[in-house]
């Protein structure tokens, strides 16, 4: 006759360890989509940062008479749109600039200044 020790695992134990294991699996499923995403969104605040300084470096953007476009073709969602606001210090001009991406629901400003 085999001892009880030797005979296995009890349905029990195996249930526990199956609990154990899917809680591990899920976790680590909703980590890893986390995870993702802030890539995903910091892709995108990235590439809103670099053109938004690429568009403010763009000679004569300042006084140019167009105030808003887009990023078309490469970047069909992402869209701009330049204002000219009023500056606490004399002698300048300040700007800025606003890029809008996942139908305006996201965007990203910058200011900057410029003579008069």
């Amino acid at each position: 006759m085999k001892s009880r020790a030797s005979s296995g695992f009890t349905l029990l134990e195996v249930l526990v360890a199956l609990a154990l294991v899917a809680g591990v699996l899920t976790s680590s499923v909703v980590v890893f989509n986390r995870h993702l995403s802030l890539v995903v969104r910091d892709r995108e605040e990235t590439s809103a940062m670099l053109l938004c300084r690429a568009k403010l470096e763009e000679p004569g953007f300042l006084t140019s008479l167009k105030a808003d476009g887009s990023f078309a073709p490469e970047y069909p969602d992402m869209t701009w749109k330049r204002e000219e606001l009023p500056s606490n210090y004399p002698g300048l001009r300040r700007f800025t600039l606003t890029v809008s991406w996942q139908q305006g629901r996201r965007n990203l400003t910058l200011v900057t200044y410029d003579r008069k």
